[in-house]
C-alpha cells in the first residue's frame, strides 16, 4: 500500500504540470517573400491553468520597416487572428475584438473599427492553435476561414 501513494502523487504532479500553460513566448509567422513582408504574432500565456494570453504583433516590411504592437489579449479562447489582403500593400489582422490595418507602403500599423474595414478582401490564413494546442499559422490553402463566435 505504501508504494502506491508515492506513485499516485508523482502521476498526479506530472498531469498537473502537463496541463499548465508555459509562459514562454511562442511565435507564429508568415512570410510573403515577393512583397518582402513578414507578419509574426507571438503568444505568451498569462495564467498557468486558463486560456489567457498576451498577443504581440511584429511586422517587418521592405527596407528597414519594422513595427511592433500589442494586440487585444486573449481573455478566454479568443487568440485566433485572421489575416486578409485588403488591396495592394494593405493587410488586415482581425481578431474577435480588434482589427489592425497594416499599410506596407507607409510602414504603419493602426487600430481600426470593424465598420471601417473593406468587406472585399482576400483571406490569407489564420494564426491559431492546432489540434495539439500549439500556436501556429495556417495558410488559407491548409484551413478555410473560420467565423468568430459570438459571446
Amino acid at each position: 500500500m505504501s508504494g502506491i501513494y508515492p506513485a499516485s502523487c508523482f502521476i498526479g504532479l506530472f498531469l498537473l504540470l502537463a496541463a499548465c500553460n508555459s509562459d514562454v513566448p511562442v511565435p507564429a509567422a508568415v512570410e510573403f517573400s515577393a512583397d518582402q513582408v513578414r507578419v509574426t504574432i507571438t503568444r505568451t500565456a498569462t495564467n498557468p491553468f486558463l486560456s489567457r494570453h498576451d498577443l504581440h504583433l511584429t511586422f517587418k516590411g521592405p527596407g528597414s520597416c519594422s513595427i511592433e504592437v500589442d494586440l487585444f489579449p486573449n481573455t478566454g479562447y479568443a487568440s485566433r487572428r485572421n489575416l486578409y489582403q485588403a488591396g495592394v500593400g494593405v493587410l488586415y489582422v482581425v481578431g474577435q475584438f480588434d482589427a489592425r490595418v497594416i499599410d506596407v507602403k507607409q510602414c504603419a500599423v493602426t487600430l481600426a473599427e470593424f465598420r471601417t474595414l473593406n468587406r472585399y478582401v482576400t483571406f490569407l490564413g489564420s494564426f491559431d492553435e492546432n489540434e495539439q494546442k500549439v500556436w501556429t499559422y495556417f495558410p488559407a490553402s491548409q484551413r478555410s476561414e473560420l467565423p468568430f463566435e459570438k459571446r
